[in-house]
Protein backbone atom coordinates (compact mmCIF):
# COMPACT_ATOMS: atom_id res chain seq x y z
CA UNK A 1 0.00 0.00 0.00
CA UNK A 2 1.28 3.38 -0.87
CA UNK A 3 1.11 6.29 1.63
CA UNK A 4 1.92 10.07 0.72
CA UNK A 5 1.90 12.54 3.53
CA UNK A 6 2.05 16.33 3.11
CA UNK A 7 4.73 18.48 3.13
CA UNK A 8 4.17 19.75 7.03
CA UNK A 9 4.10 15.96 8.05
CA UNK A 10 6.11 12.98 6.65
CA UNK A 11 7.14 11.70 3.19
CA UNK A 12 6.73 9.60 -0.22
CA UNK A 13 6.90 6.43 0.42
CA UNK A 14 8.05 3.97 -2.05
CA UNK A 15 11.19 6.02 -2.95
CA UNK A 16 8.91 9.10 -4.40
CA UNK A 17 10.82 12.53 -4.49
CA UNK A 18 8.04 15.02 -2.35
CA UNK A 19 7.55 17.96 -5.01
CA UNK A 20 5.67 20.15 -2.06
CA UNK A 21 9.00 21.14 -0.79
CA UNK A 22 9.96 24.27 -2.71
CA UNK A 23 14.05 24.99 -3.53
CA UNK A 24 15.37 26.76 -0.76
CA UNK A 25 15.17 30.38 -1.33
CA UNK A 26 17.57 33.75 -0.78
CA UNK A 27 16.09 34.42 2.60
CA UNK A 28 17.13 30.55 3.59
CA UNK A 29 20.32 30.87 2.41
CA UNK A 30 20.91 34.73 3.90
CA UNK A 31 19.31 33.69 7.18
CA UNK A 32 21.28 30.31 7.49
CA UNK A 33 24.48 32.35 7.01
CA UNK A 34 23.51 34.64 9.74
CA UNK A 35 22.60 31.90 12.23
CA UNK A 36 25.82 30.44 11.68
CA UNK A 37 27.60 33.79 12.59
CA UNK A 38 25.55 34.35 15.34
CA UNK A 39 25.63 30.71 16.68
CA UNK A 40 29.41 30.83 16.41
CA UNK A 41 29.95 34.72 17.88
CA UNK A 42 27.55 32.82 21.12
CA UNK A 43 29.35 29.92 21.46
CA UNK A 44 33.00 31.85 22.16
CA UNK A 45 31.41 32.91 25.98
CA UNK A 46 30.49 29.44 26.53
CA UNK A 47 33.26 27.85 25.59
CA UNK A 48 35.36 30.26 27.39
CA UNK A 49 33.18 29.84 30.84
CA UNK A 50 33.32 25.84 30.37
CA UNK A 51 36.43 24.87 28.61
CA UNK A 52 39.03 27.85 28.84
CA UNK A 53 41.96 25.84 27.62
CA UNK A 54 40.26 24.82 25.03
CA UNK A 55 39.25 28.00 24.06
CA UNK A 56 42.47 29.50 23.66
CA UNK A 57 43.63 26.40 20.93
CA UNK A 58 40.39 26.61 18.72
CA UNK A 59 38.74 30.05 19.27
CA UNK A 60 39.98 31.36 16.15
CA UNK A 61 38.33 28.06 13.94
CA UNK A 62 34.57 28.37 15.77
CA UNK A 63 33.18 31.45 13.43
CA UNK A 64 34.22 30.53 10.11
CA UNK A 65 33.16 26.78 11.26
CA UNK A 66 29.90 27.24 12.41
CA UNK A 67 29.32 30.28 9.42
CA UNK A 68 29.96 27.38 7.02
CA UNK A 69 28.57 24.50 8.66
CA UNK A 70 25.25 25.68 9.46
CA UNK A 71 24.08 26.21 6.01
CA UNK A 72 26.01 23.61 4.24
CA UNK A 73 23.81 21.53 7.23
CA UNK A 74 20.91 22.93 6.04
CA UNK A 75 21.34 22.05 2.08
CA UNK A 76 21.71 18.61 3.49
CA UNK A 77 18.42 18.96 5.48
CA UNK A 78 16.55 20.03 2.38
CA UNK A 79 17.76 17.50 0.12
CA UNK A 80 16.71 15.04 2.77
CA UNK A 81 13.19 16.89 2.95
CA UNK A 82 12.29 15.51 -0.59
CA UNK A 83 11.89 11.98 0.74
CA UNK A 84 11.03 13.08 4.76
CA UNK A 85 9.53 16.02 4.20
CA UNK A 86 9.30 16.93 7.91
CA UNK A 87 13.24 16.70 8.26
CA UNK A 88 13.47 20.21 6.35
CA UNK A 89 11.41 22.42 8.92
CA UNK A 90 12.98 19.87 11.55
CA UNK A 91 15.93 20.94 10.19
CA UNK A 92 15.25 25.07 10.97
CA UNK A 93 14.20 24.49 14.23
CA UNK A 94 17.24 22.51 15.10
CA UNK A 95 19.14 25.69 13.87
CA UNK A 96 16.78 28.28 15.81
CA UNK A 97 17.31 26.09 18.85
CA UNK A 98 20.90 26.25 18.84
CA UNK A 99 20.87 29.36 18.36
CA UNK A 100 18.55 30.35 21.24
CA UNK A 101 20.18 27.82 23.40
CA UNK A 102 23.47 29.76 22.71
CA UNK A 103 21.39 33.49 23.32
CA UNK A 104 20.27 31.44 26.56
CA UNK A 105 23.74 30.20 27.42
CA UNK A 106 25.84 33.35 26.33
CA UNK A 107 23.65 35.57 28.49
CA UNK A 108 23.76 33.43 31.51
CA UNK A 109 27.17 33.88 31.38
CA UNK A 110 27.32 37.71 31.12
CA UNK A 111 24.88 37.67 33.69
CA UNK A 112 26.47 34.98 36.06
CA UNK A 113 29.81 36.94 35.37
CA UNK A 114 28.68 40.46 36.02
CA UNK A 115 26.64 39.73 39.55
CA UNK A 116 29.34 37.90 40.66
CA UNK A 117 32.39 40.42 39.60
CA UNK A 118 30.53 43.77 40.43
CA UNK A 119 28.16 42.46 43.59
CA UNK A 120 29.93 39.65 44.63
CA UNK A 121 26.90 37.07 44.37
CA UNK A 122 27.77 33.69 44.14
CA UNK A 123 25.34 31.85 41.97
CA UNK A 124 24.69 28.81 44.21
CA UNK A 125 23.33 31.36 47.02
CA UNK A 126 19.99 30.48 48.10
CA UNK A 127 17.22 32.87 47.69
CA UNK A 128 14.28 30.67 48.56
CA UNK A 129 13.68 26.76 49.15
CA UNK A 130 15.52 25.20 45.86
CA UNK A 131 16.01 28.31 43.75
CA UNK A 132 19.40 29.92 44.38
CA UNK A 133 20.91 32.71 42.20
CA UNK A 134 21.31 31.29 39.35
CA UNK A 135 17.30 30.41 38.68
CA UNK A 136 16.93 34.09 38.50
CA UNK A 137 19.94 34.36 35.90
CA UNK A 138 18.42 31.25 34.13
CA UNK A 139 15.11 33.12 33.76
CA UNK A 140 16.53 36.24 32.44
CA UNK A 141 18.57 34.42 29.84
CA UNK A 142 15.59 32.09 29.27
CA UNK A 143 13.27 35.45 28.83
CA UNK A 144 15.81 36.74 26.06
CA UNK A 145 16.23 33.82 23.94
CA UNK A 146 12.30 33.88 24.00
CA UNK A 147 12.23 36.67 22.27
CA UNK A 148 15.00 35.95 19.75
CA UNK A 149 13.01 32.69 19.01
CA UNK A 150 9.66 34.00 18.55
CA UNK A 151 10.76 35.84 15.52
CA UNK A 152 13.29 33.38 14.05
CA UNK A 153 10.03 30.77 14.71
CA UNK A 154 7.23 33.24 13.03
CA UNK A 155 9.21 34.37 9.98
CA UNK A 156 11.73 31.26 9.02
CA UNK A 157 10.99 28.02 10.94
CA UNK A 158 7.20 28.19 10.44
CA UNK A 159 7.65 30.89 7.54
CA UNK A 160 4.27 32.86 8.49
CA UNK A 161 3.82 36.54 7.38
CA UNK A 162 0.98 38.53 9.57
CA UNK A 163 -0.86 35.94 11.80
CA UNK A 164 -4.05 36.03 14.02
CA UNK A 165 -4.37 38.30 16.51
CA UNK A 166 -4.05 35.67 19.50
CA UNK A 167 -0.61 34.32 18.23
CA UNK A 168 1.23 36.19 20.58
CA UNK A 169 -0.93 34.86 23.02
CA UNK A 170 -0.30 31.46 22.43
CA UNK A 171 3.26 31.54 21.64
CA UNK A 172 3.24 33.26 25.00
CA UNK A 173 1.38 30.18 26.65
CA UNK A 174 3.48 27.77 25.13
CA UNK A 175 6.46 29.41 26.06
CA UNK A 176 5.41 29.73 29.79
CA UNK A 177 4.89 26.04 29.79
CA UNK A 178 8.20 25.45 28.25
CA UNK A 179 9.88 27.89 30.30
CA UNK A 180 9.07 26.38 33.68
CA UNK A 181 10.21 23.07 31.80
CA UNK A 182 13.25 24.62 31.01
CA UNK A 183 14.41 26.08 34.47
CA UNK A 184 12.68 23.63 37.15
CA UNK A 185 14.97 20.57 34.59
CA UNK A 186 17.74 23.03 35.03
CA UNK A 187 17.47 24.09 38.79
CA UNK A 188 17.61 20.33 39.58
CA UNK A 189 20.34 19.14 37.63
CA UNK A 190 22.27 22.22 39.00
CA UNK A 191 21.86 21.45 42.34
CA UNK A 192 22.16 17.65 41.41
CA UNK A 193 25.46 17.57 40.16
CA UNK A 194 29.42 17.28 41.47
CA UNK A 195 32.50 17.51 40.69
CA UNK A 196 32.50 21.01 38.25
CA UNK A 197 32.42 24.83 39.05
CA UNK A 198 29.27 26.56 39.64
CA UNK A 199 29.75 28.20 35.78
CA UNK A 200 30.30 24.77 34.48
CA UNK A 201 27.23 22.99 36.26
CA UNK A 202 25.32 25.59 35.41
CA UNK A 203 26.04 25.67 31.76
CA UNK A 204 25.75 21.63 32.24
CA UNK A 205 21.98 22.76 33.64
CA UNK A 206 20.90 25.17 31.38
CA UNK A 207 21.60 22.62 28.22
CA UNK A 208 19.55 19.97 30.29
CA UNK A 209 16.82 22.49 30.97
CA UNK A 210 17.01 23.31 26.99
CA UNK A 211 16.59 20.11 25.14
CA UNK A 212 13.40 19.18 27.93
CA UNK A 213 12.10 22.85 26.77
CA UNK A 214 12.97 22.60 23.05
CA UNK A 215 10.82 19.58 22.57
CA UNK A 216 7.74 20.52 24.55
CA UNK A 217 8.24 24.05 22.22
CA UNK A 218 8.20 22.65 18.84
CA UNK A 219 5.31 20.43 19.68
CA UNK A 220 3.49 23.44 20.68
CA UNK A 221 4.62 26.16 18.18
CA UNK A 222 4.20 23.46 15.15
CA UNK A 223 0.63 22.52 16.59
CA UNK A 224 -0.57 25.25 18.28
CA UNK A 225 1.06 28.75 17.44
CA UNK A 226 1.83 28.67 13.70
CA UNK A 227 -0.56 26.12 12.30
CA UNK A 228 -1.61 26.54 8.73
Amino acid sequence: MEIKMSAEGGSASGGETNTNIPPMSKKDYYLSFLAGLFIGLLFLPVLSAAKPDLYGKINLFIIPFFFLAVPFGLVIAHMISRKIAVIWQLGKFGVTGVLNVLVDLGFLSLITFAFRTYLNIDSKTIIFSFLTYYSLYKSLSFIIANINSYFWNKYWTFNQQGGKSTEFIQFFVVSVVGFLVNVIVASLVFRAISGFSADQAGLIGASAGSVAGLAWNFIGYKFIVFKK
